[in-house]
């Protein structure tokens, strides 16, 4: 009996064996995942010029109608401005981050701008193999510059010279600090880095990378170019920082939004979406801000003013009053302020979190349907970074549709009041860029 039954063991694990080398002959191949627009770009040296200049011209009209009123809430906002559509004389103090001098007139710009200035400086020096060693070096060398004007001979006798000088050495400081130790070792870097900002996940990376989006060849291209470069970020702020430099590239290529906003989809080079858990958190904020933007759209009446204390808060009533200025019917601004509360839900503490900016970039441009004037609008009179929400949406329509389509008031102004008064040539930028 012992012996049949190892028999009948033997002959079984025998059929397995050979069943299992029968099945191994079969084999149902895994998906190869496609590269998101993998051709290089081809166009006109003409279009790409325009393209390029609207890109650095639109992100800078962006940075200007917010620079009167950022870290402002929507409510301010609203008392102080009406519903703002047109650029507003910066009267604020002076602040590293912000204009390096008082109450400025319309059109001033602030760190977003300077931040493109300095990077085609970078990629014009260093085109041939841009990386991040180089880039943290080049920051570095930039902070040595300014620092060495500290020693001027008239700053000893002149104590308002210092002001410039201590505006300019503040704001790049915390980004030398990161750079230094970048080129030191990973020690001393982990410590810089988790100190930047107050060790904040803040949305560093996003001020800069949008212009590789302008030069590199493809979306994937530019978002590894971006991500390499990213080295003031935090966790998924390095992925966001590398999807505003895709969705600009993608922007080069066509005037469909949806397919400058399905980039956050399909470019993940490095895998975000595998993540245990919680899976690719760009995505997810995303999906949720188009989410709230189509139940937006769902609203179809004005709610009944005497059903308001049934339906609403006391603050949330508060929205449903209309802003002076605003250029739509009262349903659309309904609708509008219904996504402005979704965003209120999920702000961080900080305004310039990463998330947050990415939240309120990705929601403005589902909202604004590819339209310059209506994204910009709705990112300024949210309030909150909105110079820098603007300056990314700004780049990423501004080459979407050119210079040349970009509102004549709003470039013209912007160009004028930055050559004139901020000192950036945003054409000269843009003819460098072009030469590459």
């Amino acid at each position: 009996m012992k012996n049949g039954y190892s028999f009948l063991v033997l002959t079984w694990i025998t059929l397995l064996v050979f069943s299992c080398k029968e099945d191994k002959s079969i084999h149902i191949p895994e998906p190869t995942k496609l590269a998101y627009i993998g051709d290089t770009l081809t166009i006109s040296a003409d279009r790409y010029y325009d393209k390029v200049l609207g890109a650095l011209v639109g992100s800078a009209i962006g940075d200007a109608m917010g620079a009167s009123t950022e870290m402002f809430r929507r409510t301010y906002i609203q008392q102080k401005y009406g519903y703002i559509t047109a650029l507003t004389p910066a009267i604020r103090q002076q602040s590293p981050e912000g204009s390096w001098d008082h109450n400025l007139e319309a059109g001033t710009t602030t760190d977003d701008t300077r931040w493109k200035y300095l990077m085609v400086k970078y990629i014009r020096k260093h085109r041939a193999d841009m990386n991040a060693t180089d880039f943290a070096r080049f920051i570095t060398n930039y902070y040595r510059t300014v620092a060495t004007d500290l020693v001027e001979p008239k700053i000893l006798t002149n104590p308002d010279e210092l002001d410039e000088k201590i505006e300019k050495i503040d704001w790049i400081k915390e980004w030398a600090r990161v750079a230094f130790a970048f080129q030191t070792g990973p020690k001393e870097y982990q410590e810089a880095q988790h100190r930047f900002y107050g060790g904040e996940m803040s949305c560093a990376g996003m001020l800069y990378t949008p212009v590789f989006g302008l030069v590199e060849p493809t979306p994937n291209a530019a978002y590894r170019k971006a991500y390499e470069h990213a080295i003031f970020d935090l966790g998924y702020a390095k992925d966001i920082a590398g999807l505003a430099a895709a969705m600009t590239h993608t922007a080069m290529r066509t005037q469909h939004i949806d397919s400058i906003l399905d980039t956050a989809i399909f470019v993940d080079p490095f895998r975000y979406q595998d993540s245990r858990l919680v899976g690719r958190i760009s995505y997810l904020i995303a999906d949720a801000s188009e989410n709230t933007v189509l139940m937006a759209r769902e609203i179809e009446q004005v709610p009944v003013k005497d059903s308001l204390s049934g339906i609403l808060s006391p603050v949330d009533t508060l929205g449903f009053k209309i802003p002076k200025g605003y250029p739509g019917t009262p349903l659309e601004w309904i609708q509008q302020d219904f996504v402005y509360q979704a965003l209120e839900k999920d702000e961080k503490a900080i305004a310039f979190h990463a998330a947050e900016i990415w939240q309120i970039l990705f929601t403005a441009l589902k909202f604004g349907e590819g339209d310059f004037e209506k994204t910009m609008q709705f990112i300024i009179n949210y309030g909150r970074d909105n110079d820098t929400v603007a300056a990314v949406a700004g780049m990423i329509l501004g080459a979407k549709i050119g210079y040349e389509k970009l509102p004549k008031a709003l470039k013209e102004e912007v160009l004028r009041v930055n050559q004139e008064q901020m000192g950036l040539d945003l054409e000269a930028l843009a003819r460098e860029l072009v030469a590459l």
